[in-house]
């Protein structure tokens, strides 16, 4: 009877799917979630004899996924992953089912699964995980995260449940590090050894004081919010020496970053196949997994060359004579280090923001007021105009306003149909910065009239 269920389950997600995408819709969560509705279990028997690696965490899950996967790739590894980004049980159980046969036989040796961090409590119950990779924890939408200690015991409960799992933390975020204190796991760090940018914005840290005594952290350098040498100057709570760290950054420019990586000991002088701060920890997470399962190291550095980024996380479309950069953000830390990158670019560029409060987006947009537009001040000659759009861009353009940019620099255009017309008939650089359901509705509407491969391809 099991069985028959299982293959009812299978063949109903895989029609749901192939059915919405047919009208159109990217059908990434509805088909999992009616295959769970006939069959509860069906998450623990197709990953049975399946290698799994869970990628969580705040900020960086998709973009170190896609780098994880490339390395897979490179190692000679049969695997899917649910590389659309739907994260949440029904997601990554379409994922399974889209990736077994009708009698839930397995297709592939390897999965690799981005998991929502409010979800990797449940989906852990049913995945037994090889690898865990925690990217950082930061505050996210408050609406449906809550605070940071919300976040932090739900990857927790996670852990535990995922009990022969090798857990790879980031050594520069205290929260994360904090886990090891609860796990039983076999643990290895990773992290980068120096700062990243000569200038940085102002950012409210999410973590000043130490969760094990209260007592205010110092720092022997920052790489961004309170990621960093962190040291209690109460308990003596500290950083730990990462197995995995990028030792010297080289170089950074709008297309890339040139790094020293140091896996186990071994050094290689790395570029990293996208730019950003964020992007040298998510090489740094990766090369770490690699060592935490045994691949080899070059070829884990190699592979960092050589990736596909995520859909919208500084994702290039070129668009006539206009280079747009699409760059997903959802709170303060992340948007932060976006302007970081365009803080220490002086290529003259155009800037978008759009902004949407749907349930995906997180309701409550408050976490503008947290970012340091101010800093665009410092390179306010390089940015031609600043344009909004979305639900929320009349909010938007007055946080511009209320930062001192110029209202005659401000641009709104809520219509999107309008927006792309005006970006392809720019010339030069342009870097967006959208939330998700505006990201996927643009960058929809960019591949129906471009011929951009779509989200889930």
């Amino acid at each position: 009877m099991g069985k028959i269920r299982l293959t009812a389950a299978v063949i109903a997600c895989r029609f749901t799917r192939w059915a919405l995408r047919v009208i159109g819709k990217g059908g990434t969560s509805l088909p999992g979630e009616v295959a769970v509705r006939l069959y509860p279990d069906i998450l623990t028997d197709l990953s049975r004899d399946v290698s799994v690696i869970i990628v969580t965490g705040t900020n960086g899950k998709t973009t170190s996924s896609r780098m994880i996967e490339q390395t897979l790739v490179e190692s000679g590894k049969t695997y899917f992953c649910n590389k659309s980004g739907a994260n949440m049980l029904g997601g990554i159980a379409a994922e399974f089912c889209q990736n077994s046969s009708f009698t839930g036989k397995k297709k592939y040796d390897w999965a690799l699964i981005e998991c929502d961090e409010a979800a990797f409590k449940t989906v852990s119950k049913y995945l037994d995980a090889k690898c865990v990779l925690v990217t950082n924890i930061f505050r996210d939408q408050l609406d449906r995260y809550g605070e940071v200690t919300h976040t932090l015991s739900s990857i927790i409960a996670g852990i535990k449940n995922s009990k022969n799992a090798v857990v790879c933390l980031n050594a520069d975020c205290s929260l994360t590090v904090s886990i090891s204190d609860e796990i039983e796991n076999r643990i290895v760090y990773y992290g980068v050894d120096k700062e990243i940018y000569k200038r940085t914005v102002e950012e409210i840290s999410d973590a000043p004081y130490c969760i094990k005594c209260k007592s205010q952290y110092v720092y022997s350098y920052r790489t961004f919010g309170h990621l960093g040498g962190f040291k209690c100057t109460g308990c003596g709570y500290e950083r730990p020496s990462p197995t995995v760290s990028v030792r010297e950054i080289f170089e950074t420019t709008e297309s890339y970053s040139k790094v020293l990586l140091n896996i186990g000991g071994d050094e290689y002088t790395v570029k990293i196949n996208l730019p950003g701060g964020y992007n040298i920890y998510n090489a740094a997470a990766t090369a770490c997994v690699g060592y935490a399962l045994g691949f080899d190291s070059k070829t884990d550095a190699a592979a960092l060359e050589s990736f596909e980024c995520g859909f919208g996380r500084m994702e290039m479309l070129p668009i006539n004579n206009a280079r747009l950069r699409m760059i997903l953000v959802k709170n303060p830390a992340g948007c932060n280090q976006v302007l970081n990158f365009l803080c220490n670019n002086k290529e003259r560029s155009l800037f978008i923001v759009a902004l949407n409060d749907n349930y995906a987006d997180g309701t409550d947009v408050s976490w503008i007021w947290d970012v340091d537009f101010e800093k665009l001040l410092d390179v306010d000659e390089s940015l031609s105009e600043i344009w909004v759009t979305g639900i929320r861009a009349d909010e938007m353009a007055m946080r511009f306003k209320y930062a001192g940019i110029s209202t005659e620099k401000i641009k709104i255009k809520k219509d999107y149909s309008e927006l792309i017309d005006d970006i392809a008939a720019y010339d030069g650089a342009v870097y967006m910065m959208p939330t998700y359901t505006a990201m996927l509705a643009i960058r929809k509407r960019i591949a129906d009239k471009f011929g951009f491969k779509e989200f889930w391809k």
